[in-house]
């Protein structure tokens, strides 16, 4: 593909660097002839000098006859004018970089359908949903998002008190928008059926969405709704989305945050979370806060540094589970040796999430939840099915064996499906499976 990145800068340089070596042809515009000079000298890339929202700049990056438009400078005006320009003049496809949730989530005005823009990718939301699922649950699997978080993936460990024990699956009160996609037992894992009953110390993976698992936690393991203490340092963005995704009677959350204007602003927007004017860097600080009682310490400010001394010296005092948010890779693989638990990264998120909007294949397989076993597919419905499976109830139509439609995304809305739902062209539909369905899942919506 023909791909213009505007923007030199984290987010760009490691896209170009990521989408070049998949073969891609880049062009990178930024007016910072230096720094488009320090790229030439590491990558095979085409730059272009000047500012990204001007039509004669964008004309001579070739935008009319371009595959793929990437705004991902630092400014959201800057992104959301230049993708926007770009898709006028006849770009394929057009994705803008935001950190504002004002552009992000389009309440009150879609600022994305209103310009034109295919795309918008948030690095700080993506990070925030990613650390929220490990807090949630520290053995979440690493299994990418849809319709911005509202579906996710959970393992629960059947508690000996859990209501579900003994049970078939077809006679658990199991939330609608939920299901049991596998079971572990004694180390072995397999896709369960409706008469499949439930037993003591089973891993159970739950897929559904958000807001079910609060009411499933209680079902399958009483001790696992216990409320969770979280620390967070730093008033960032990521931070805030972090609080939101957290806001649930399950987490107590704190947040820390130095300066006086913003942990004011903070504590007005934040009203579920306990916000504090206090530097947690301090020891003295940590050991009245009780850090030891912590179940999760985060280290979200804008300072990697700051971060990872703070989240090591966390979990030396006692936390739980440590996260620092890291800005450069240069230091994502040092955690793991001064005792912090994981680090995220808003500007791999970014990369990740655009690596995927520019998967173009109409099946895609997205992991694994028992290798070899039960995975994860993704299945983009062609507007031509030949098959005749789009408008039917899903249980009137011949799946493959032992393949269960764990979810179907239509638009920006997502549901967990029932009998009665349909499948509609353009649909995106997620299927959990043996390996190697995609064959399988082409006869059946006609894909070739």
């Amino acid at each position: 593909m023909n791909i213009i990145i505007c923007g030199a800068g984290e987010v760009g340089r490691h896209s170009a660097e990521i989408l070049g070596t998949e073969g891609h042809d880049i062009t990178i515009i930024d007016p910072s002839a230096s720094k488009l000079y320090a790229l030439e000298d590491v990558m095979d890339v085409r730059t272009l000098t000047g500012d990204g929202t001007h039509a004669t700049i964008l004309l001579e990056a070739g935008c009319e006859s371009a595959d793929v438009f990437i705004a991902a400078t630092q400014s959201d005006e800057t992104n959301l004018l230049a993708a926007s320009v770009a898709a006028s003049m006849g770009t394929g496809r057009t994705i803008a970089r935001v950190h504002h949730s004002v552009f992000f989530t389009g309440k009150g005005f879609d600022y994305k359908h209103h310009l034109g823009i295919d795309h918008l990718v948030c690095p700080e939301y993506s990070s925030a949903q990613a650390i929220a699922r490990t807090l949630r649950n520290p053995g979440a699997l690493a299994v990418e998002r849809f319709a911005r978080g509202k579906i996710e993936m959970q393992q629960l460990v059947v508690g000996s008190k859990a209501q579900v024990i003994g049970k078939p699956l077809v006679e658990l009160k199991l939330p609608e928008a939920l299901r049991v996609a596998a079971i572990e037992r004694d180390g072995v894992s397999f896709i369960p059926q409706a008469s499949t009953s439930i037993e003591i110390n089973d891993v159970v993976t739950l897929i559904g969405q958000l807001e079910t698992f609060d009411k499933a936690r209680k079902l399958f393991n009483v001790d696992a709704d216990r409320r969770k203490r979280v620390m967070i340092m730093g008033g960032s963005s990521l931070a805030v989305w972090l609080c939101r995704a957290l806001k649930s009677r399950n987490f107590s959350v704190r947040l820390f945050e130095t300066d006086q204007a913003r942990a004011e602003e903070l504590s007005a927007k934040l009203d579920w979370a306990t916000v504090l004017r206090i530097d947690p860097l301090d020891p003295d600080t940590m050991t009245l806060e009780r850090v030891d009682q912590a179940d999760a310490f985060v280290a979200a400010t804008n300072n990697d540094e700051q971060n990872i001394l703070a989240a090591a010296r966390a979990k030396s005092m006692g936390a739980k589970y440590t996260v620092a948010v890291l800005q450069r890779d240069m230091y994502l693989n040092l955690v793991e040796h001064v005792n912090v638990d994981r680090a995220f990264s808003p500007r791999v998120a970014a990369v990740n999430e655009i690596q995927q909007l520019l998967n173009e294949g109409p099946i895609r397989h997205m992991g694994a939840l028992a290798v070899g076993i039960a995975d994860i597919y993704e299945v983009r419905v062609p507007n031509d099915n030949g098959e005749g499976v789009t408008g039917k109830p899903l249980k009137e139509v011949h799946f493959p064996s032992r393949a269960m439609v764990a979810a179907i995304q239509r638009g920006d809305e997502v549901m967990v499906p029932g009998g009665e739902d349909v499948i509609i062209a353009g649909d995106t539909v997620v299927f959990i499976g043996p390996q190697g369905l995609e064959k399988e899942l082409g006869k059946v919506f006609g894909i070739r």
